[in-house]
């Protein structure tokens, strides 16, 4: 990110947001999850937590 001259603010919250999907699957590896975690995500974070859809 630093490389393509991002804000370090924009990689906080690019940071934070990977956190919170590893944290939300119970720390199972990005690599090991597909489209079906990638949709709970998005759909818990919409329903429950009513995160915008621009989010």
């Amino acid at each position: 990110m630093r490389l393509r001259h991002y804000s370090r603010r924009t990689e906080q919250a690019y940071v934070a947001w990977i956190r919170r999907y590893i944290v939300f699957h119970h720390k199972k590896h990005p690599s090991a999850m597909g489209a079906t975690e990638i949709v709970a995500f998005l759909s818990w974070l919409a329903d429950d937590r009513r995160v915008s859809a621009s989010t």
